[in-house]
């Protein structure tokens, strides 16, 4: 879609982070020395996020984005012919990758209500499963794993013996984490979505000293280190961690309440989804039109949606809404446009 859409848009509402951060607003030592730093990431990065965790900087491993954490847990942790479950609608890498490693992958969905399915991973769970998936709050339906399916879920990995990777990059408070004094669980993170920061491409893992060790070696013998300089401007990040919360509370609760808006007003197109603290919403598309259709008629209007077929869906469409209020009005009145296109004359494209 991004391929598709370059150059075409002036109005971002589909990609899935806070409005991007500016060097201007961090602060890094003229003196600093650009070196190698460390396979693991500088100390006072790996204890600053271990402190997000309430854990040890041993837990910690630095990385390219959570994008290569993700890459090196299963690089780490799967065999050729061991087997993956993964929830769809979500990010497609869980898919995609452990094929490339020789393993097999069983997708679930989730429940009417975007409940996690835990009966549906139960039942296709067998002894060779080493790894499940679990994305939470998850993009694109903006959905915590409810309590009770999260116990479920860590009693299915202690049952098969598997390692549980929760993909948290839109938790706000990651010291209520599973992956806390548990080992078989890895909690996957980065600045990119709530901090606003994917410039940076300073992700982490957090995990037993074992699966950080398993998984820093890989590390070495692909990239080496992250650069001292974006890992420096992350502690600054980190550093202020509250007032980049405020904001991102305060963008959010505005954008949020534009797509509420939008929402009632269209209520005979859309259902809203309402999400969990993350930085966009998914949006039921109920006129009969496939998603990606509507999201490329949209983009003739110069906005950016995200259709639910990139996803893993194809009932809707996810939209972002930590943006400027004046960007987030546009865009949807724009949208609101393409949903009850305004009759012209015969053969003429309403949307142009």
């Amino acid at each position: 879609m991004f391929e598709d859409a370059a150059g075409r848009f002036d109005i971002d509402l589909g990609d899935s982070n806070m409005i991007p951060g500016r060097l201007d607003a961090l602060n890094v030592p003229s003196s600093l020395e650009l070196d190698y730093g460390h396979d693991r990431g500088l100390t006072a990065l790996r204890e600053a996020v271990a402190g997000l965790y309430g854990g040890s900087a041993d837990s910690v491993l630095v990385t390219q984005g959570a994008q290569q954490a993700l890459y090196l847990v299963y690089a780490a942790l799967l065999t050729p012919g061991s087997r993956v479950i993964a929830f769809r609608p979500g990010w497609q890498q869980s898919w995609d990758v452990p094929p490339e490693l020789g393993c097999e992958v069983d997708l679930v969905g989730f429940r009417p209500d975007l409940g996690f399915d835990v009966e549906a991973a139960e039942a296709v769970a067998g002894p060779d499963v080493r790894l499940i998936v679990a994305n939470s709050p998850c993009n694109p339906t903006g959905r915590r794993i409810a309590e009770k399916d999260l116990e479920a879920l860590l009693a299915l990995a202690d049952r098969v013996d598997a390692h549980l990777l929760l993909d948290e990059e839109y938790a706000l408070d990651l010291s209520r984490s599973a992956a806390v004094g548990r080992d078989r669980v890895i909690s996957v993170s980065s600045l990119s979505k709530v901090y606003g920061f994917p410039g940076l491409r300073v992700g982490w893992l957090y995990g037993s000293p074992e699966v950080v060790e398993a998984c820093a070696r890989r590390k070495f013998l692909s990239t080496i280190s992250n650069s001292v300089l974006c890992e420096t401007l992350a502690c600054d990040v980190l550093a202020h961690r509250e007032e980049h919360l405020r904001t991102y509370h305060e963008t959010t609760r505005r954008g949020l309440e534009l797509v509420r808006d939008f929402a009632r007003r269209n209520a005979d197109a859309v259902t809203l989804v309402e999400p969990e603290d993350t930085p966009f919403a998914w949006l039921w598309l109920t006129t009969g039109e496939e998603p990606l259709a509507m999201c490329r008629r949209a983009l003739g209007l110069g906005v950016l949606l995200m259709p639910g077929e990139t996803l893993g869906a194809s009932d809707g469409f996810r939209i972002c809404f930590a943006r400027s209020p004046e960007a987030v009005a546009e865009g949807l009145g724009r949208v609101e446009r393409v949903l009850r296109p305004v009759p012209g004359p015969a053969g003429a494209d309403p949307a142009r």
